[in-house]
């Protein structure tokens, strides 16, 4: 192939075919991340409109069994009941990396119908109820935020209900211990000030939706760039482009 009078290129058939074959996929792949990054930024909007949002009332037990929850997730919302004498603790992190567990506990919002309530976290030496103080007694209200369950991930531990330490922090999972009880099919995190006392340290909820789409799309692009790179040095260095000597 004659690039000028002067230039030649003369391109190698299997190298030739391979780049074809792999620089669409790699473009390809960055404009994707790029519709990803669009999407994320779009979804991470939503949840702070909905995190900085006046707090709506909790949808109704009626209403649980048709509720998409993923719709409802981050709204702010109010809640009014009684606890149950019973507690989850559901393995995890504090806000300083410490283990720990966060303190869940059935509210009973109508006769039967309850809503599991992350009332906040403990170190593992306060997990034992007796060590933060206990439920709240009475009938309480206040806000939190409206969660989905966490789906179970193929690296998560097992649950071992006989010691009360729960791995995946899902209604129906633990629900399913309150017998007779409709248990919601979300968990609402309770407000930082929704309840008195030290612990457990409510207020932890947070956006922890990673947003790493630009890089991404950075990465294949780059990758595009270098094989196209890679693609002519190798044939410079074959002597199938140059100048040709007069």
């Amino acid at each position: 192939m004659s690039l000028s009078a002067n230039r030649f290129f003369r391109p190698l058939l299997w190298p030739t075919l391979m780049t074809l074959a792999a620089l669409p996929v790699l473009i390809g792949l960055g404009v994707w991340q790029l519709e990803r990054l669009e999407w994320k930024e779009a979804l991470l909007e939503r949840i702070e409109t909905r995190l900085a949002a006046a707090p709506v009332e909790l949808p109704e037990p009626r209403e649980w069994s048709a509720l998409d929850v993923a719709a409802h997730e981050y709204a702010r919302v109010t809640l009014t009941g009684r606890f149950l004498d019973r507690e989850f603790h559901y393995f995890t992190q504090g806000a300083q990396g410490q283990a720990g567990y966060a303190v869940i506990s059935p509210l009973e919002v109508e006769a039967g119908a309850v809503v599991l309530v992350d009332r906040g976290f403990v170190p593992a030496a306060l997990k034992e109820t007796d060590a933060h103080g206990g439920v709240p007694q009475g009938e309480v209200s206040f806000t939190g935020i409206l969660r989905a369950p966490h789906a179970r991930g193929t690296f998560d531990g097992v649950d071992d209900p006989e010691k009360n330490i729960w791995m995946v922090r899902d209604p129906a999972v633990m629900g399913a211990a309150l017998d007779g009880m409709t248990v919601a099919p979300f968990i609402v995190e309770a407000g930082e000030s929704a309840f008195a006392g030290e612990w457990p340290k409510a207020g932890a909820a947070r956006v922890d939706i990673p947003n790493n789409h630009l890089d991404y799309a950075l990465t294949w692009f780059g990758l595009a760039a270098v094989l196209v790179a890679i693609y002519f040095l190798y044939h410079r260095s074959n002597r199938r482009i140059g100048r040709e000597k007069p």
